[in-house]
């Protein structure tokens, strides 16, 4: 994920973050505290992490690649807020190995389902890392977006072999090893105890139009970006996104 900060990046970014920022300041007026303890599974350089220290949170990045840990430190102390981003070398299935149970206001695990081995062992424990009422935020590949993109390229028989593979994949060239719909990953939800709050289909078109068009076309990407804000929340539109984006609070944190 690129920075929301970023305007052309803001196509990719902008349906999650502001859902997230929704849920954080939620979270916040409901605790009374205004900085919030986040865990970050998975968050690599610190594509949320760095923003969200900017708004003033605690940012614990839990993350298997030193390269990208190095990355976030560096990134964090560029942008002035080092004291608020920590970097922890793990995975979703050792979670606890390196951080604490209980201990987080909020949990993204963005990018991270489509590549353990057992979904929802890693939901299960994004759950176990929350303090109660706490806010769950999973950002993972969309079937349908990889189906219509393998189709729209030309290549017809691995469009219907992701459609048929019961993980979603093209074929043994595929980099990304599951795809989900949004049933299943609501599915996942409900069965590790979270109460869906809000499914949204993440670049719906940004992936389809071409970039010459958007950087060159004057007026074209707040369009884009206002369209793509529109069908995010349509369920029509969440079966050809690319990534979809479920937000889940444990029961009890209705109206937190």
């Amino acid at each position: 994920m690129s920075d929301p900060m970023r305007p052309r990046a803001s196509l990719r970014t902008a349906v999650v973050w502001e859902v997230l920022q929704d849920a954080l300041d939620r979270r916040a007026k409901a605790t009374g505290r205004d900085s919030l303890d986040v865990l970050d599974t998975g968050g690599g350089s610190g594509n949320f992490a760095v923003p969200l220290a900017r708004l003033g949170h605690r940012v614990t990045v839990v993350d298997p690649s030193p390269n990208a840990l190095f990355a976030l430190e560096r990134r964090a102390a560029e942008a002035g807020v080092a004291e608020r981003v920590k970097g922890v070398q793990g995975d979703a299935h050792g979670l606890f190995d390196v951080v604490e149970r209980g201990g987080y206001d909020v949990v993204l695990c963005h990018g991270v389902l489509e590549y353990v081995d057992d979904p929802a062992e890693g939901l299960r424990n994004a759950v176990a890392a929350l303090r109660p009422d706490g806010v769950v935020s999973v950002l993972a590949a969309g079937l349908g977006g990889a189906v219509l993109a393998r189709a729209l390229a030309g290549h017809f028989k691995e469009a219907r072999q992701a459609l048929d593979d019961p993980s979603g994949r093209w074929g043994d060239g595929d980099p990304v090893p599951r795809r989900f719909t949004a049933e299943q990953l609501t599915s996942l939800f409900e069965a590790a105890g979270l109460r869906v709050g809000a499914v949204h289909g993440v670049r719906v078109f940004a992936d389809l139009v071409p970039g010459v068009l958007v950087d060159t076309e004057p007026g074209a990407l707040e369009a884009l970006l206002k369209l793509e804000e529109a069908a995010a929340q349509l369920p029509a539109f969440h079966s050809v996104a690319t990534q979809l984006h479920v937000l889940g609070e444990t029961e009890g944190a209705a109206g937190a």
